[in-house]
């Protein structure tokens, strides 16, 4: 609903004199008020006789004619009440004059109460609306002519229309109630309110406003001479100026208003004057502050082109660069260059001299330690100073130490760790079968099994890694190649694991072995670190499922696969697991408690000299062997000859001294 008032509306009431006083307006003779949303609300109780309510259906006519009615121009509906309220037609109903008038001849009085407080509601809630046809921002005005007392209450619901923007015309005849009349209309009530005698006389009431709505504007239609601004009043106009601007004593022309010529500004350094207005500038070299009065230096070096090295310092239009303490500025006046004191021998660090922009510390070689006075240094016991990691013994040596082991044990390739072989560091993962077929007790051996062959391993975590995955229908890793770091960690965890049952799903086991066991994210170590990768399958059944594209894939990723099969396995499925040659990485027994002499002789690449399916025996008596034993032979007694002849010429120099004595 609209909430513009039309001031005066353009008292529409008005317009019915146009009729009775005036020659009828043609098209060229419409009145232009602009675009209004105009609602007749007209009385048609019983008290309205029917010629009366001609003559009110004649006034509407009369005044819409004087009106530029369209649907972007007036839009005009009707509402007659009584005892009810009817819609006669609403806003957007019609868009020409003539299909109006015909709506408007066509009513048919209702003839019955005086409910005006309703009719009143009715247009502000129905006739009001953009469904009605009502237009935003356009003003919204109401005509109620009536010819009694209401028979309801009036004054709070046009109250109401009024504060939602509705201007209300209240025009009565004969017998109407003027304080009913005042109730309703906007204010001021000498404008808005209308009391005639009878209907005969009701275009009586819009005289004094005719000349005030359809009146000539000399604005338009005369050759008013004003440089900016004409504005129109009854008879007559003036000039005005823009904002800014004051008018000349010709009473047409504008002068600018110039506020920095005048001097009445507060800039700090530069007035920048527009009409009736200035604005503040700053000489070069200098910034408009937030209070656009005040200036600052420009701060060059804030643009981040200065491509200084260390710091920018900004001058008057322009910036200099300048060091940090410890250097010093290159000629290009931008670059900085540390003050090496080290390099220029100014320092007196006894070993090692760090330098540091400007300034030096001493520090001192590996095995040294720095002393109190910050540049000496003095030798160190590494082997009480350092984490040095030695299983065995630590033994110092200038500047550094290296790990021993005892009398029949071997220093690993760790450095550090010692063991009864030099062990190869592998990735080893084991897939045993959970199937039903192997049965409780048999597991236990199985887990017995795997524990025997974790004994046979150097297990840590920078040298050998071990999982542990059990398969059956499904897939479980029961660890991985990092959760476990000890082999007592690892017999432990094994001991602990549970029997699945079911099926025996070898494929699978393979496949998850391939993807999932040997990736970086379950412990295994990157290729590039040639960690030989190790698979070992247990089972003890034919597989339900294909092993031959996983059991292929595995080998060409460079995992060295074996496979033990215990009684009913089937001989030709663990041949295609193993790896080439397949007699040193296929085993089978027909008894699980013979498993145990398997874990024996599986070594696992380990200890080469150890594993039976590892190396090929030799035969003593082939002749390579015999030429190696003779050789070896010579070699031993070429030392025991070297030893021989030392010991003969100690006995002469021992039976000379005797000799001597004599």
């Amino acid at each position: 609903m609209g909430k513009f008032r039309a001031p005066c509306l353009f008292v529409l009431l008005s317009l019915a004199v146009l009729v009775t006083a005036r020659p009828k307006a043609g098209p060229e003779q419409k009145c232009k008020s602009g675009p209004v949303d105009l609602v007749f609300l007209i009385d048609s109780s019983r008290s309205v006789r029917p010629h009366e309510f001609e003559t009110m259906r004649k006034f509407m006519i009369d005044i819409l004619d004087t009106l530029d009615i369209g649907l972007n121009a007036t839009r005009v509906g009707v509402v007659q009440y009584s005892s009810q309220v009817r819609s006669e037609f609403s806003l957007k109903t019609h868009a020409k004059l003539d299909s109006m008038v015909k709506g408007i001849n066509q009513i048919i009085p209702l003839a019955q109460g005086t409910m005006t407080g309703l009719a009143i509601r009715y247009v502000m809630n129905e006739a009001f609306t953009a469904a009605a046809g009502d237009r935003p921002k356009v003003p919204n005005v109401a005509v109620i002519v009536t010819d009694g007392r209401p028979q309801d209450r009036v004054a709070e619901v046009a109250a109401e229309a009024r504060e939602k923007g509705i201007e209300i015309y209240a025009v009565g005849v004969a017998r109407a109630d003027m304080t009913s009349l005042r109730a309703m209309a906007s204010p001021p009530f000498e404008d808005h309110v209308f009391l005639v005698e009878s209907f005969d006389l009701i275009h009586q009431f819009g005289l004094q406003f005719q000349d005030k709505l359809c009146g000539m504007d000399l604005c338009l239609e005369s050759d008013h001479g004003c440089e900016h601004i004409c504005e129109s009043s009854p008879g007559s106009y003036q000039c005005l100026c823009l904002p800014g601007y004051t008018l000349n004593e010709d009473g047409k022309t504008c002068t600018a208003i110039d506020l920095c010529a005048e001097g009445k500004h507060n800039c700090e350094q530069i007035c920048v004057s527009s009409p009736g207005s200035f604005t503040c500038d700053c000489n070069k070299g200098y910034k408009l502050n937030d209070d656009k009065r005040s200036c600052s230096m420009i701060d060059f070096c804030s643009f981040g082109n200065h491509s200084c090295d260390h710091e920018c310092v900004s001058v008057l239009n322009g910036y200099h660069c300048r060091c940090n303490q410890g250097f010093r500025l290159l000629d290009d006046g931008k670059t900085c260059q540390a003050i090496d004191l080290c390099a220029e021998g100014k320092h007196d660090c006894e070993q090692i001299c760090i330098s540091a922009p400007g300034v030096f510390s001493c520090d001192c070689n590996k095995g040294f330690k720095l002393n109190q006075d910050k540049k000496t240094c003095t030798n160190m016991d590494m082997c009480n100073t350092v984490e040095h990691g030695c299983e065995h013994q630590c033994v110092n040596t200038p500047g550094s130490y290296y790990c021993v082991c005892p009398e029949g044990q071997l220093l690993q390739e760790d450095g550090k760790s010692c063991g009864t072989c030099k062990s190869a560091n592998i990735d080893l993962v084991l897939l045993i079968d959970g199937s039903k077929s192997v049965r409780p007790q048999n597991f236990e051996l199985v887990k017995k099994f795997v524990n025997q062959v974790v004994d046979s391993l150097d297990v840590s975590a920078h040298g050998t890694r071990v999982g542990l995955v059990q398969y059956s229908s499904r897939v479980r890793t029961e660890f991985s190649l990092n959760t476990f770091h000890t082999a007592e960690e690892i017999k432990a965890a094994v001991m602990k694991v549970d029997y699945m049952e079911k099926g025996t799903m070898t494929g699978l086991a393979l496949k998850h072995m391939l993807e999932n066991s040997f990736s970086e994210a379950e412990g295994a170590r990157p290729a590039s670190r040639n960690i030989p990768r190790v698979g070992l399958v247990f089972t003890d059944g034919r597989s339900q499922d294909d092993i031959t594209e996983y059991a292929k894939k595995a080998k060409e990723a460079g995992i060295t696969m074996y496979a033990v099969g215990v009684g009913k396995a089937v001989e030709d499925e663990l041949r295609e697991i193993a790896s080439d040659p397949v007699e040193k990485h296929f085993y089978y027994t027909t008894d699980f408690s013979a498993i145990s002499t398997i874990a024996e002789n599986l070594k696992l690449n380990v200890c080469p000299e150890e594993s039976l399916g590892e190396i090929e025996v030799k035969d003593p008596c082939a002749c390579e062997s015999l030429v190696e034993f003779q050789q070896a032979t010579m070699s031993s007694l070429e030392q025991i000859t070297q030893k021989l002849a030392g010991m003969t010429v100690r006995l002469e120099q021992l039976e000379n001294q005797l000799l001597s004595r004599k």
